[in-house]
């Protein structure tokens, strides 16, 4: 299982690098072996400090959010102990506060990074129609994003000359200084400002990308969309986000759906509702109505004789597809029975004389009368229910 990066500091998976560093400072300054000499504590401090490292790491955080475990995949079989050269902490005090003081979290120097770093993933909302959601769609998709560089090739350079050593951190990529404290002496490091950590210069850098070996540019992406997406959903597309510094391999593209309301149907994950109004004269005898489909397709909907206001009719299969296990939800026809709230002088004395002929008058319901159904008996058992 991962390990809870967040959780063994004490902090939120929102937690600002300051939140974070203020975690781990509280935590070292209560294990650092100097104040406790326990093995446990030794170890507790390890692990702080490897996470640490990895929390205040941009590229390893992001592997963090996405579910990975930097540092199993580490060099040394994913141990608490990269941070320190393979073991021990034959830095001393400085290596602790390394991270209290504007420094890398570790000790001892981590060298230059790489000027070639992976890009970030990129995240674009597209808005469909039900029956877009319903039948699948192929959308031409314009996005902004940074792309390889087609001067210098990711290069960064309007040559093939080689970048040259950093004079200011002398290739190390990062300029250490000694601050004295209460405690001693302490070693602090920070990323050298003329290189960005790398340890070296473009000379010449390109024209076209000034170095960076990407530009920004708009492109168009056909972007696959299955069919039964909902609102919410997202569609990834590799290799299709953020071309990374130095021309690193591109991050992801996630395409986000929302869906538009529809003005007949309403969803509900894969099951689709409608509602039709049904004259009393269709309640009592009965009749049909004619309901085109979410993908356009005709639908016959059938109003049975005697139908009772909330009737529902299901239809099994004219729903939504369902994006994983296949298969396709139900529509459900909801019957809103209407009654005329004004009767012209024909109309009132045919229905006085149905009046007559059917013989039945307003009553009270009570629990003889309930058996035959209706609405006291359901509203009696859903209170008994509860």
């Amino acid at each position: 299982m991962s390990r809870d990066y967040y959780g063994t500091l004490g902090v939120d998976r929102g937690a600002s690098e300051s939140e974070i560093k203020r975690a781990y400072r509280k935590l070292a300054r209560e294990l650092h072996p100097d104040v406790n000499p326990s093995d446990e504590a030794r170890e507790r401090f390890s692990e702080i400090t490897a996470i640490y490292e990895v929390l205040t790491d941009p590229e390893k955080r992001r592997i963090v959010d996405m579910g990975g475990d930097p540092l199993d995949s580490s060099p040394g079989g994913g141990g608490f102990g990269g941070g320190f050269g393979g073991g021990g902490f034959g830095g001393g005090l400085g290596d602790v506060f390394e991270a209290f003081f504007g420094g890398g979290a570790g000790g001892g120097s981590r060298g230059p990074r790489s000027r070639v770093q992976p890009g970030s993933d990129a995240l674009i909302r597209v808005t469909l129609d039900l029956s877009e959601c319903a039948t699948g769609v192929t959308k031409e998709i314009q996005v902004d994003t940074a792309v390889l560089c087609e001067t210098c090739h990711g290069k960064g350079s309007a040559s093939d000359k080689p970048p040259a050593r950093c004079s200011m951190c002398q290739g190390q990529g990062e300029i250490q200084s000694v601050q004295r404290s209460l405690l001693g002496n302490i070693m602090t490091s920070r990323p050298c400002p003329t290189c960005a950590g790398t340890g070296e210069i473009i000379t010449d850098p390109c024209g076209s990308c000034s170095g960076q070996g990407r530009v920004r540019k708009r492109r168009t992406v056909s972007a696959k969309i299955p069919a039964g997406v909902g609102g919410g959903m997202r569609i990834r597309l590799a290799g299709q986000g953020e071309v990374g510094p130095g021309g690193g391999p591109a991050g992801d593209l996630y395409i986000e759906v929302t869906e538009r309301r529809h003005p007949v149907f309403v969803r509900d994950g894969d099951a689709l509702h409608c509602t039709v109004r049904v004259p009393v004269v269709d309640a009592m005898l009965g009749g049909s109505v004619e309901l085109e489909s979410v993908v356009g397709e005709p639908l016959e909907i059938e109003i049975p004789a005697g139908t009772q206001p909330g009737h529902t009719v299901t239809m099994p299969g004219h729903g939504m597809p369902r994006v994983r296990g296949g298969g396709t939800g139900d529509l459900t026809v909801h019957m809103e029975v209407v009654v005329p709230e004004k009767l012209d002088r024909k109309r009132r004395e045919l229905v006085e004389q149905l009046r007559r002929l059917d013989g039945d008058t307003a009553e009270v319901v009570d629990e003889t009368t309930a058996r035959r159904g209706g609405l006291f008996s359901r509203l009696r058992d859903a209170v008994a229910g509860h």
